[in-house]
């Protein structure tokens, strides 16, 4: 290779003028995607004008950068929702000047509406919909076409044959295009949209809604209905309906251009047939509809719209479009909310606040980390601290004065959120305002979310700063102070069996002994569980683990960091006491009887444990039902320690799922070199060597499948443990209350019953798997409160 330097002259001007052209050609389709994406944004000239301008930019550019455009333009359709009759008066004018570039437009979104179907790509096919129906309104498509495609998308909602949730979200496409479009389809199409709707309403009619229920997050609908989502947009296209298809908050640029639009020529859409359902398609789940606020709770000022106000639709939809668009930057997301475009019109922040809450508590599981939720508002009080703050707070009474009849999934999250928003505020509170709570029971929710707000505080804080920010009156819902009971040093430890022990262990752990050192400290402990009307075959010695146990963890206590070190440099005397689920079942209730006062404690241990293989997940769950756990039975970290157990034993199988399919794929394909004809033999036998480095044999196949197979039964066998404890407690509650004639509707109950659902909803996708087995096993012949749980899970995909 020649490293010289080349001088001025060497050929230079034979390539400079090349790279310059790619350069130059990079640099127009920069601008030109620069323009596009800020076409509406706020800057000195109107938006006419700068359309206008767009327009002779892109005109002049449409001979070299075709391709480019047509990409760009449909992207911003589906990615820039809030934007979207801004693009559709764009594309308008561009096809009043270039007919052909029109009908290309036009074929492309099409083609990305299809193929936004058959990928199951929902909210992008939703706004390919929209973005084609507003084409009606800039003359771009004919009202003809695009009712022809709406008819079709009804026509799939017909099929009884397929899910629910396949039928009710082409139904919910269609009348969510409505606002844009009904106008124009109610002037040059009536009949034809009264039959559409009235099609619409029969499906509507005949559907169930046994999820319904599932989704509230009340219970009761006072003072605000918990309507189930098709039922409330429904209603919101009948009112819109009966004010003759004119809403207030739908910005129509093309209206300005409507002589240079109306002399358009336009197209007509082909025939789009929806794909037909495949079991492996996923369509979204139902929701309900989240009210906060009436026009009744805000003060002078603009009027907040109807729940049924198509207007109160658009302004959530933009909303919650604003949120996904900024979700990962929170500062941002805060600036584009408070910058809504009508926030003049409406009282933005109230909206806002329910916007988002309704984020936090959709159901089963919000779209987002709940803490993203609380960023965003923390960063709103910052940019509007005059009216934001006195907003928030005045949702969090309502919350708090409706949290009886909260769901238990919910309640949660409230928790959370409150907790950690009071953390970001210096723990101020007015907390004498809710001090009717002193006089409730402890399990009713208004004295339980003060104490786990507390709880979830003490994570955040330390004890005295928790105990500080409390008046006096709170002191019996304060948590305790967080230390370790260790039994081996107290007043009655000398009557204890293992203290010897106990005391001699930590000496050797002082002085860095070995796991072995240690088995062997332990070997002379008797065994309670040897006595002479014990038939049972003893497999584990319980006071070996509970010396052992109790000893390590009180001296790793400084931290977690010590006592995860601990447990590490131990795993192997653990993994010899705990070789048994009963053994393991031991184990956890040392960790909780050392660590009863300190929850955090108790759940990052436990999650340690399961890291470590050191227990099983079946064990934890069962665990978890124990009567030694009675006691704890109501409290948040138990639930936390449960679902962290089976997040962890889905995970496993999804990764096992994962490196099998990934073999199976690199199998196929060496078989297919291999039987390939090898005219090459030099590549051919390079190209081998390459591959055998990690090729996978079908020995080591058939053992992943093997592995992965176990790891389905256990996951099955923990669903399996779960529910059928439930059903046990439960029904146990219930046949007790019959017998002594008292009410079963006790807050344990609804606890309990709250948890049933929060374990169905939270792990649907997991438990839809074994359904069947579950309704053959469990739910057969239970109490029908319990089956209206089980009922409403199925009915959620169905």
């Amino acid at each position: 290779m020649n490293r010289r330097r080349p001088y001025q002259d060497d050929d230079e001007y034979e390539r400079r003028p090349k790279r310059r052209r790619v350069s130059d050609n990079q640099e127009i389709e920069d601008r030109l995607e620069s323009l596009i994406l800020r076409v509406g944004e706020k800057t000195t000239s109107s938006l006419e004008s700068n359309l206008e301008g767009l327009v002779a930019v892109l005109e002049a550019d449409l001979g070299t950068f075709r391709n480019k455009i047509l990409r760009i333009l449909s992207d911003c359709a589906v990615k820039l929702p809030e934007k979207c009759t801004i693009y559709s008066t764009l594309v308008g004018l561009l096809n009043a000047k270039n007919y052909n570039f029109g009908g290309e437009f036009v074929d492309h979104m099409v083609k990305n509406f299809k193929d936004s179907l058959k990928n199951c790509k929902w909210d992008a096919a939703r706004y390919s919909l929209r973005f084609l129906s507003d084409l009606v309104n800039c003359n771009v498509i004919s009202a003809t076409s695009l009712l022809q495609l709406l008819e079709s998308m009804v026509d799939a909602s017909t099929d009884d044959t397929v899910p629910q949730v396949r039928r009710d979200w082409y139904v919910f496409s269609v009348l969510s295009t409505l606002p844009w479009v009904g106008r124009d389809l109610y002037e040059k199409k009536e009949s034809a949209l009264e039959n559409l709707l009235v099609r619409i309403e029969i499906f509507l009619n005949k559907r169930t809604k046994k999820h319904h229920n599932a989704l509230r997050v009340w219970s009761v609908d006072t003072p605000h209905p918990q309507e189930e989502y098709l039922d409330c947009l429904w209603a919101q296209i009948r009112k819109l309906r009966n004010e003759s298809w004119a809403e207030k908050y739908i910005p129509r640029p093309y209206l300005a251009f409507d002589s240079i639009l109306c002399e358009a020529l336009q197209h007509s859409l082909p025939q789009i047939i929806p794909p037909p359902h495949h079991e492996s398609y996923v369509y979204p789940m139902p929701w309900v509809v989240y009210r906060m606020f009436d026009y009744t709770d805000c003060p002078d000022g603009p009027i907040l719209p109807g729940a049924h106000s198509i207007e109160r639709f658009l302004i959530e939809e933009h909303l919650h479009s604003i949120i996904e668009t900024h979700n990962l930057e929170r500062k941002d997301c805060a600036s584009h909310l408070l910058s809504f475009p009508y926030k003049s019109k409406i009282p933005l922040e109230y909206c806002i606040v329910e916007v988002i809450f309704s984020e936090l508590f959709h159901m089963p599981s919000p779209r987002y980390l709940e803490i993203c939720y609380g960023s965003i508002l923390i960063e709103l009080c910052k940019l509007q601290p005059s009216t934001m703050p006195q907003v928030l707070a005045q949702a969090t009474e309502i919350l708090f004065m409706r949290i009886d009849s909260m769901n238990t999934s919910c309640f949660d999250r409230f928790v959370n959120w409150f907790s950690y928003h009071l953390s970001n505020f210096q723990f101020r509170w007015s907390w004498d305002d809710w001090d009717s709570c002193l006089f409730l029971e402890p399990e009713h929710p208004r004295p339980k979310f003060i104490q786990e707000v507390l709880l979830k505080c003490l994570r955040l804080s330390y004890y005295q700063r928790v105990k500080d920010m409390m008046p006096e009156a709170y002191e019996k819902l304060l948590p305790p102070i967080t230390q370790p009971d260790y039994k081996y040093t107290s007043e009655n430890a000398a009557s204890l069996l293992g203290t010897a022990t106990a005391h001699k262990l930590v000496v050797a752990i002082r002085q860095k002994c070995t796991p072995e050192e240690i088995l062997n400290e332990l070997k002379d402990l008797p065994n309670p569980r040897d006595t002479e009307n014990d038939m049972i075959e003893t497999t584990f010695n319980p006071l070996k683990i509970d010396v052992f146990t109790q000893t390590l963890l009180n001296l790793g206590s400084k931290s977690f960091s010590h006592t995860f070190a601990a447990i590490s440099k131990f795993h192997y005397v653990f993994k010899q006491l705990a070789d048994s689920e009963e053994a393991q079942i031991c184990l956890l209730n040392n960790v909780f009887e050392l660590w009863h006062d300190h929850q955090q404690m108790m759940v990052v241990i436990v999650d340690k444990l399961l890291k470590t293989q050191i227990v099983e997940c079946s064990s934890v769950a069962t665990w978890v039902f124990s009567k030694e756990m009675s006691v704890e039975f109501t409290k948040m970290y138990l639930w936390e320690i449960l679902h962290l157990t089976i997040k962890k034993m889905n995970k496993h199988v999804m990764k096992l799922s994962a490196e099998l399919n990934e073999a199976k794929d690199k199998l196929s394909r060496d078989v297919e070199s291999s039987s390939s004809d090898d005219s090459d033999t030099e590549t051919s036998t390079k190209k081998k060597k390459d591959e055998n480095v990690e090729r996978p044999t079908e020995e080591a196949v058939e053992k992943m499948e093997e592995k992965l197979e176990a790891a389905y039964g256990d996951q099955k066998r923990i669903f399996l443990i779960i529910f059928q404890r439930f059903i046990m407690i439960l029904s146990e509650h219930l046949v007790k209350c019959d017998t002594d004639g008292r009410d079963f509707n006790t807050d344990w109950y609804r606890w309990t019953i709250g948890r049933l659902q929060q374990v169905f909803l939270l792990h649907h996708e997991q438990v839809q798997k074994y359904s069947t087995t579950l309704e053959s096993l469990l739910f057969t012949q239970v109490d029908s409160h319990i089956l209206d749980v089980f009922s409403q899970f199925v009915a959620l995909t169905k």
